[in-house]
């Protein structure tokens, strides 16, 4: 660890299932890491990201609103209920 990452980061305490923190734990062994702390930060890390590209995704479909015509969007309608039921 460097020092930089001592200073920007701070210690909180979550509660966290038993079977997570044995995994967690299981993980950082494995890595021949100590503690879960790097193992945590990175997962943290990855959900954000996925979060902000969920978001990003979000905004463009939302964007879309509009974008048919009523007569096309009541077609599409149609089209995807007719499919619908045809899965069961």
């Amino acid at each position: 660890m460097h020092m930089h990452d001592i200073i920007e980061s701070m210690r909180t305490t979550v509660e966290i299932k038993p079977e997570h923190r044995s995994a967690l734990l299981a993980l950082a062994a494995r890595r021949g890491q100590k503690g879960f702390s790097t193992v945590l930060e990175e997962a943290i890390a990855s959900y954000l990201a996925g979060e902000a590209e969920r978001e990003r995704h979000r905004q463009t479909i939302l964007s879309l609103a509009g974008s048919l015509s009523p007569e096309d969007a009541e077609d599409l309608r149609r089209v995807t209920s007719e499919l619908r039921e045809s899965w069961r």
